[in-house]
């Protein structure tokens, strides 16, 4: 009989995101903290008798070489057991290519899937082997709870996760700009802007949980991302400048961008600027989990 699991996704959004020049390795470091929003992707699990891992999505046509199949070969790998084949359908929440972490979500939640069905629990090394084989933001996404739900402090390439305690009173309305920025394109940006000298100064890594502790009207945080995205993409200052016209605590763009996040900690006013740009924007309600 064929066996069935499902699985929510969480999306997250970065508060604060310090690039640091490129290493000899390719990667650059970054300092941030990761926090999960009630946003999420589906996934449905079955197994099947044939071997690999076949993934469906109705939403957007994927690559054959993903974030799902790399995260189940890489299990295959490091997990001492016979892993059965699976047939994988994705429901996405979380709009692709965002800087909302869905592809990397998504490979967490199918490695808490493929523990459960193969009745077995890897260590955090085995864990981090996956993301490493999968993608950055993997690492913070294995480092979450049984539910996918998590806030840390992110460090090197990503690889460093300190888990902290996540705030969950605050409300964010999401703003997904139409346009496309990939996390190459980004770093390319950030590149040319280091060789100009021009560097954002930010709060220093030590500083960021306490100012992630104060009321968001007083963060300081920076996204170094945000001013080469907006420079190439208007409508990402745009989105900032509309939320900030709406009073939130705070506004930034999330990871590489290119969705943009407004922070309220009253809810009642969070629907209220929802529904005033509805009309304008493509934009959601979300809280922090």
């Amino acid at each position: 009989m064929e066996r069935e699991k499902s699985f929510r996704a969480y999306a997250k959004v970065n508060f604060g995101l310090r690039v640091l020049p490129g290493r000899a390795d390719g990667f650059h470091g970054i300092e941030s903290i990761f926090q999960t929003v009630d946003l999420y992707d589906e996934l449905t699990l079955t197994e099947t008798t044939e071997n690999g891992c076949y993934v469906h999505c109705s939403d957007m046509e994927l690559p054959e070489n993903n974030t799902l199949t790399k995260a189940y070969n890489a299990f295959c790998k490091i997990a001492g057991c016979s892993v059965p084949g699976i047939r994988l359908e994705l429901k996405k929440g979380i709009p692709s290519g965002g800087g909302l972490g869905g592809g990397s979500s998504d490979a967490a939640a199918l490695t808490r899937m493929l523990e459960q069905l193969c009745d077995v629990r890897l260590s955090d090394s085995e864990l981090d082997f996956i993301a490493a084989e999968t993608g950055s933001d993997v690492f913070f996404f294995m480092h979450c709870d049984e539910e996918g739900k998590g806030c840390a402090l992110v460090s090197g390439r990503g690889e460093v996760v300190e888990k902290i305690h996540g705030r969950d009173d605050l409300f964010l309305i999401l703003i997904f700009p139409e346009v496309s920025s990939s996390t190459k394109e980004a770093y390319a940006l950030v590149d040319e802007a280091f060789a100009r000298g021009n560097v954002l100064v930010s709060p220093e890594f030590a500083e960021l949980e306490l100012i992630y502790r104060r009321p968001p009207e007083k963060w300081t945080f920076i996204n170094t991302f945000t001013p080469v995205i907006s420079a190439r993409y208007e409508q990402i200052g745009r989105a900032i400048e509309a939320l900030r016209f709406l009073d939130c605590d705070y506004a930034e763009m999330s990871g590489s961008g290119s969705t943009v996040f407004g922070v309220f900690t009253s809810r009642q006013q969070a629907e209220a600027a929802v529904e005033k740009l509805a009309g304008s924007w493509n934009c959601k309600l979300a809280r922090t989990v």
